[in-house]
């Protein structure tokens, strides 16, 4: 049966095709009284409501008046871990240093042995409320990586999770094969590596358990020669690339991340001109990760210069136990104006048409005939309560291919 929704006080999406970037990234379709059409899961039409018929047998729902905007893609997620960082917060709090937290056996290795020690059913079992914070603040598609496994075996249950976690959530759920820390001992990279490239990637791709491989490239993890290696060899195993890069220093990894076409590049706290000169030029979306400073203080990641300077910007939450405890996507989008300096118009679009470009789903992020019927509804009748709103939930309402998500 199609639906047909009235009601509707503004319906707002970003147009063309594909990433936006510059001045085009403040631009969005505004249709005041608005109305669509559902037919199988899709957008069949949309307009004024007074051009709007039902036909005999659709479902009108009325939405009352409140905002509408296209569902909410979340390109950066760590949602499946073990553990928690707890004391590593308390501790920071109290001055004490990240690397005095390691040496008392916190930090990122503590989630790693937690993670390790857990079944698939207990990662899925501890990951799904995340997923349905997320989903109840507007996400409709979400990024997840793995990462905190190090070994090939822990690293392949955190994507059975992932798979896992499917069954339970209408939203869509992308995995990432993440090449995170590592090892401690320093003779042992290369054989980690080989590790990495030689069985790790090969068996996640043979069982389709991740669409993209994602390395964290700094001076405290993996080298730009390091991550080009894994890379390149997930290029050729038919997977997509992406990185983390500039969170702590601006080691090339932007300029490699361009150079090798990748899907995005995220963090970039530490991102200068020469980054966003870099980035302009290429087709890599540059992904803001504004929970990060809110928690850990860092510089922000300039998102008002790269929109400037002709780069199309992503926003994430980076949801994860050490740096960002953040699991409202929407919450991510009123930081990424209050933090990194979008304007409401250009943060629609990072967390839409943007984001699900980053994640290499450009299809996806808008509202028009023929799109997936991903929307929200907002509580209230304008859309820049998305990202006005602090503490409560702008979202009233979050609809995946033309359902309902309850609960």
């Amino acid at each position: 049966m199609s639906k047909v929704f009235i009601g509707i006080s503004q319906l707002v999406t970003p147009g063309g095709s594909g990433p936006r970037r510059g001045p085009e990234q403040a631009e969005l379709t505004i249709i005041h009284d608005a109305a669509f059409r559902v037919e199988r899961r899709r957008i069949a039409w949309m307009g004024a409501q007074a051009e709007l018929t039902p036909g005999p047998g659709e479902e009108v729902i009325d939405l009352g008046g409140r905002a509408v905007v296209p569902g909410l893609i979340d390109p950066h997620t760590h949602a499946v871990w073990a553990g928690d960082r707890l004391a590593d917060f308390d501790a920071r709090t109290r001055g004490l240093a990240y690397e005095d937290i390691l040496r008392r056996g916190g930090g990122i290795r503590s989630t790693i042995r937690s993670t390790a020690r857990a079944g698939v059913e207990e990662l899925t079992e501890l990951a799904l409320p995340r997923i349905r914070n997320l989903v109840a603040s507007g996400a409709t598609t979400i990024e997840v990586k793995s990462g905190y496994g190090f070994t090939a075996e822990a690293e392949l249950r955190m994507l059975e999770a992932i798979r896992m976690l499917g069954r339970y959530t209408r939203a869509r759920l992308v995995p990432t094969l993440l090449i995170h820390v590592p090892p401690e001992d320093e003779a042992g990279r290369s054989a980690y590596l080989d590790m990495v490239t030689t069985e790790l990637m090969p068996e996640a791709a043979r069982r389709g358990l991740a669409t993209s491989v994602d390395v964290f490239t700094e001076r405290e993890a993996f080298s730009v020669a390091e991550t080009e290696r894994v890379l390149r060899k997930a290029r050729r195993l038919g997977l997509g690339v992406k990185l983390h890069a500039d969170q702590f220093h601006a080691i090339g990894g932007t300029e490699l991340a361009v150079w090798l076409g990748a899907l995005s590049v995220d963090h970039l706290e530490a991102s200068g001109p020469d980054q966003i000169e870099a980035l302009a030029v290429g087709g890599t979306i540059a992904t803001v990760l504004p929970g990060v400073t809110l928690h850990l203080g860092l510089r922000a990641a300039p998102g008002r210069a790269l929109i400037d300077g002709g780069v199309p910007v992503a926003v994430g939450t980076d949801l994860n136990p050490g740096s960002s405890p953040l699991a409202s996507t929407a919450l991510a989008q009123a930081l990424a104006v209050r933090i990194n300096g979008l304007t409401p118009a250009e943060a629609l679009t990072a967390g839409t048409a943007n984001a699900a470009s980053a994640i290499g789903r450009d299809e996806l992020g808008r509202l028009e005939a023929g799109s997936s019927a991903d929307f929200i509804v907002l509580d209230g009748p304008d859309w820049r309560l998305l990202s006005y709103t602090l503490g409560g939930n702008a979202v009233a309402e979050t609809w995946i291919a033309g359902e309902k998500e309850e609960g």
